[in-house]
């Protein structure tokens, strides 16, 4: 559940924020996320739907002085659920499905907003090794 992943080129990336709602603790919706994420790994991984790997992440307030050109040096909190598919296709079919619009619906009510953008791989690389 914890463990390394590898993304293989030409994967698309869907990043999904979500801002919870004023009073809502991550720990109210962690046992909801990981069903969710259990159902997507489950139902829709590999060749049953296109699903290769994914992470959620917390914004931890953190703000790069060196990387952001922006002058606004503020963002709300926010929680990340990014997660790599073989299609952009792949990944709308089991959105749509039912069994995942139940596992997300129980996320949703608890959320004020949730916005997912996809992208595609453009260049990927790790760490010289020198």
């Amino acid at each position: 559940m914890f463990g390394p992943i590898t993304i293989p080129f030409g994967a698309k990336m869907l990043f999904n924020t979500v801002k919870l709602k004023p009073g809502v603790s991550f720990d109210q919706v962690e046992m909801a996320v990981g069903e969710m994420c259990m159902v997507v790994k489950e139902k829709y991984g590999g060749d049953m739907g296109g699903f290769i790997a994914g992470q959620v992440l917390k914004f931890s307030g953190f703000i790069s002085a060196e990387g952001s050109l922006s002058d606004s040096k503020s963002a709300d909190a926010h929680y990340a659920i990014v997660t790599y598919w073989r299609s952009f296709e792949h990944h709308e079919k089991s959105h749509a499905d039912a069994v995942f619009q139940k596992t997300f619906s129980a996320i949703a009510s608890l959320c004020m907003e949730t916005k997912e953008l996809g992208y595609d791989l453009l260049w990927q690389g790790e760490a010289s090794t020198r």
